[in-house]
């Protein structure tokens, strides 16, 4: 899944944050002028301070004045912030007059605010510009790239994703395709052999985007970019000339245009939404963990001395490796004897699963059908163990909605069409679980409804499995 850089202003959160104090700073200095005390003391200028801080936030989310922030020189800075300003009394004039506050407040004061206010965030936009690039943190990558270029162009790729503009993006690797090119030694980047040898690096590697830039007369194969996409991985093929491209996306890549392949495209409008229910649902999530935890937790301790809640390295998105939490519903040495338990695995393919595991804690103690009932096998029935993935959830690692992540040995197992799934953040639930978990033995299965949630992704669809993931819970359809 690949974010198209329409809500970009995201990123550019210290900015915003700069911009709204200096707003705030703007008012109290033009109200002590005038009347000589605290702004915050009057009751209408508490309404215009709090309309104000609206209206920054109304202007940024939706002209995304903040977009190319760091691309901008002085003079194209001074043309942005005095825009930015004229939209924010604009909005803000509006919002007055409608709660009926226009005639209420002094307009030499507001004027004199609006003076400083440009002032210091002009000032404050290019001091902290300065200081990003003298500290070097405009180069801190997040996004990581593989380069896929010829023998004369990479290395001025590669000098050109040291400028401001390709701030976001670590090289993780190259490719050079003509098969005469000497051997390229680029620092600590590694340099990737044939076709076969990139998909695998990229198939088990933490990689998000490939960036590809080829003569016109030369082409990247097209097994190749297929492949790419397959895996979930974004491509951006760098072109010169736009065109209708169906569901590819063109776009700027640094001082490049590229034409953007993804499984899925999403705006950061989109992602944001996607993070505040993440972020409300990760708050009660970890609330009800806690109190889980004093009911189950020593009861856990009894039954197998220990830690109460189990941590483990798991595949992230587009093999991004975290810590995933979970109560502990096995015995300590379960990871230990799980390959004593490979024959039994009643999944075909890359996941384990059997049933009546003797791992599990207290699964030596059977009802009267002769199902165990120990209190490992009551917590995964009712789903409890998966609470504390809460605490992932709001850490950023996992989603509420996703993809469930692979542990690392079954990662290195994927084929190419299998890391499609893990194109997007993983998550809590998922289409595959309100499907029956227990009753899909075949993971190409699993994919094929992780990618099927992956392409119809909205907002909407989220909303829908989490209310379909508390029916399933509650009537214990389909846990293991």
């Amino acid at each position: 899944m690949y974010k198209k850089s329409v809500f970009s202003w995201l990123k550019h959160w210290d900015f915003m944050l700069l911009d709204f104090l200096a707003m705030q700073l703007s008012l109290m200095t033009a109200y002590a002028i005038f009347k000589g005390s605290l702004v915050y003391t009057s009751d209408v200028y508490r309404i215009v301070a709090l309309s104000l801080f609206v209206s920054q936030f109304l202007v940024v989310f939706f002209l995304q004045t903040f977009k190319n922030i760091l691309k901008r020189g002085y003079y194209l800075e001074f043309v942005a912030a005095f825009k930015h300003i004229i939209g924010v009394v604009l909005v803000d004039l509006a919002m007055l007059f409608f709660l009926h506050y226009s005639g209420l407040f002094s307009r030499k004061i507001y004027i004199t605010m609006v003076g400083i206010y440009f002032v210091l965030s002009y000032l404050a936009r290019i001091g902290h510009k300065t200081f990003l690039y003298k500290t070097n943190k405009v180069t801190e990558g997040n996004r990581s790239v593989v380069i896929i270029s010829t023998s004369a162009m990479v290395d001025s790729i590669v000098e050109n994703f040291s400028l401001p503009q390709f701030h976001n993006f670590k090289i993780v690797g190259v490719h050079i395709v003509d098969e005469v090119a000497p051997f390229k030694s680029f620092g600590d980047i590694p340099v990737l052999g044939a076709d076969d040898d990139i998909l695998d690096f990229i198939c088990h590697g933490w990689v998000d985007e490939v960036f590809i830039r080829v003569p016109e007369e030369m082409s990247v194969p097209k097994l190749l970019t297929d492949e790419l996409i397959t895996m979930g991985i974004t491509v951006h093929n760098c072109i010169t000339t736009p065109d209708e491209f169906g569901t590819a996306y063109v776009e700027r890549f640094g001082n490049y245009t590229v034409l953007t392949n993804s499984v899925k495209m999403v705006t950061y409008q989109q992602m944001f939404y996607k993070r505040v229910l993440d972020i409300l649902g990760g708050i009660v999530g970890c609330i009800i963990t806690l109190i889980i935890a004093i009911f189950i937790g020593p009861i856990i301790f009894l039954k197998s001395p220990g830690p109460i809640f189990f941590k483990q390295t798991r595949i992230g998105r587009n093999g991004k490796k975290f810590k995933m939490f979970k109560f502990r519903s096995m015995y300590m040495d379960a990871e230990e004897r799980k390959k004593e338990y490979m024959a039994q695995n009643k999944m075909d393919g890359l996941m384990f699963k059997m049933d009546d595991d003797p791992r599990i804690i207290g699964s030596e103690k059977k009802g009267k059908d002769g199902k165990p009932k120990g209190i490992g096998n009551f917590i995964r029935n009712t789903s409890l163990d998966e609470f504390p993935q809460f605490f992932n959830v709001l850490k950023g690692d996992m989603s509420l909605v996703g993809t469930r992540p692979p542990t690392v040995d079954e990662w290195e197992q994927y084929d190419l069409k299998h890391r499609v799934r893990m194109s997007i953040k993983p998550g809590i639930t998922g289409l595959w679980q309100i499907s029956g978990r227990s009753k899909i033995t075949d993971f190409d299965e699993v994919v094929r409804l992780d990618s099927e949630y992956i392409r119809n992704w909205d907002l909407g669809s989220d909303i829908k499995i989490i209310l379909k993931t508390i029916v399933v819970v509650l009537k214990r359809d389909g846990a293991e």
